[in-house]
């Protein structure tokens, strides 16, 4: 039985969405610490998360074009 190794694009978009609420409450957090105020941590979490969020979409989609084994083909040359 073979088994697929590829995502569908719903899973890379959920798995993109749940990353970036985890990455962007920190953010959230670390940008409140040094500011000290609401809106601008909260402002800085809002961009961070819509450009992020495309990022790693696409940056998950590439790699699927990527062949299983193929870097390691590369790092591992005897």
């Amino acid at each position: 039985m073979t088994k697929d190794l590829t995502e569908s694009k719903t899973r890379s978009v959920l798995k993109a969405f749940t990353w970036r609420v985890i990455a962007t409450a920190t953010t959230i957090t670390i940008a409140y610490f040094i500011t000290g105020e609401t809106e601008v941590a909260l402002s800085i979490g809002a961009i961070e998360f819509f450009s992020k969020f495309i990022i790693y979409y696409i940056h998950e989609r590439l790699w699927l074009l990527v062949p299983r084994g193929s870097i390691r083909k590369i790092l591992y040359r005897s």
